[in-house]
């Protein structure tokens, strides 16, 4: 016994009972799960649009309405979680968008055909899908970084909660599409998967850490919700312009080409749909990975080269949209999600990269808000039929893109953020 006991490598006091030691699962991956599901709950109505169109009898302007309607929850829940989330923590703000997820989830299953009642489940789908982001980012990006995570790179944060935003919203969209064009109760079996999978990622997030203090100091709701960082010269002429174009590409890919050849694969247009959200969304998750080495913290290289994609992005829907054709919309998808996936992170970074540490959210929620702009573009789209054809529109946003691109060069190391 002896000997055994003298061969034991010697213990420091206290060292095997360090919860942080003996946590299994990393505290950003924990908030990424949510992330993921509740990116998953975002984007599973977007290729079941061909479903309300065919089977509820909706029109094209309806379905692209209630596609763009989780935006009017989007938006208020990032610019208010988000700086809220900086004075009073990560936590409390993010524990609601599992269960905001859920409701929306719900709503939606019951509502197939009550336009009022998925109008509803849309809204509660952005509620948790806008704290999810501007809280749920930044809580990655802090727990990206020591002493969470002393071996993670600089930008570590920005592209895991991308990667898991993306994710989400990909494998919502396919999986969603694939219920409802091949099993039954297709109208109420993909939220039903999102509620069973929303509920058990949210009992992983309860053991993430607090990462950021509540604050002490008394103030003002007013000035909680104020971003100053938001009016950072380098954000109106970096971020401002390309934030739009983030969802403005996707929406493209995976809204408005399915609807433009649905007729083309008569029987198979929800799985159509899902296909070219596949495509897309994938092409978008490759190309992150591309997004972390482009990126430059002395230029805005990132967000210039994913600009000229999103512009080659465009300019193939204008060929898609005028051939009709299957293999046209399957490689302009690819180029739109790949634009998505360099905007997303390059945006992200230079935003994250501006705001100081008690702002974080608060900047973050304001890009994600603008990026969410972009999904006005089918609905837009859709009420200028009547005097522009497609080709026409997407021609323009070529245009408008290119035009984006030489604004952002002009201010290609103006008004750098000083170093933190």
């Amino acid at each position: 016994m002896a000997t055994i006991e003298a061969r034991r490598p010697h213990r420091e006091p206290g060292r095997g009972t360090d919860p942080a030691r003996r946590r299994a699962l990393p505290g950003w991956l924990a908030v990424c799960g949510t992330l993921f599901a509740v990116a998953w709950g975002g984007n599973e109505f977007t290729p079941l649009l061909v479903m309300y169109r065919l089977d509820s009898g909706m029109s094209a302007q309806v379905v692209n309405v209630l596609l763009g309607a989780y935006v009017l929850g989007i938006v208020p829940a990032l610019l208010v979680g988000g700086p809220l989330s900086d004075r009073h923590g990560r936590r409390p703000l993010m524990l609601p968008a599992p269960l905001l997820c859920v409701v929306g989830s719900a709503l939606l299953a019951a509502g197939s055909d009550s336009v009022a009642l998925l109008f509803a489940g849309r809204v509660f789908s952005g509620l948790a899908l806008g704290l999810a982001m501007a809280v749920g980012t930044s809580w990655v990006k802090e727990l990206s970084q020591p002493p969470h995570d002393p071996g993670a790179g600089a930008g570590a944060g920005a592209a895991r909660a991308s990667l898991a935003l993306t994710l989400g919203f990909l494998l919502g969209a396919v999986v969603a599409a694939a219920i409802a064009q091949f099993a039954p109760m297709s109208a109420v079996l993909p939220y039903a998967v999102n509620i069973v999978l929303t509920l058990a990622l949210a009992l992983v997030l309860l053991g993430a850490p607090e990462t950021h203090a509540r604050s002490t100091t008394p103030r003002r709701l007013m000035d909680d919700l104020r971003v100053p960082d938001a009016f950072h010269r380098r954000f109106l002429l970096v971020v401002v312009p390309m934030a739009p174009w983030v969802f403005g590409t996707a929406a493209s890919a995976y809204a408005v080409l399915p609807n433009l050849l649905a007729h083309r694969v008569p029987g198979f247009e929800i799985g159509f749909s899902g296909l070219l959200c596949l495509v897309a969304l994938a092409s978008g998750v490759l190309s992150q990975q591309v997004a972390k080495r482009v990126d430059s913290p002395h230029s805005s290289r990132a967000v210039v080269a994913a600009l000229a994609v999103a512009a080659a992005g465009m300019a193939l829907a204008v060929w898609a949209s005028t051939a009709l054709t299957v293999t046209a919309a399957l490689v302009a998808a690819a180029v739109l999600g790949a634009a998505y996936g360099l905007l997303l992170v390059s945006g992200l970074q230079e935003a994250q990269r501006i705001a100081g540490p008690d702002r974080l959210a608060g900047l973050t929620a304001v890009y994600y808000s603008l990026t969410y702009l972009g999904f006005f573009v089918p609905a837009s789209l859709a009420a200028l039929t009547r005097w522009f054809g497609y080709p026409a529109m997407f021609a323009v946003g070529t245009g408008l893109a290119l035009l984006c691109v030489l604004a952002v060069s002009l201010s290609w190391r103006r008004h750098l953020p000083a170093p933190r």
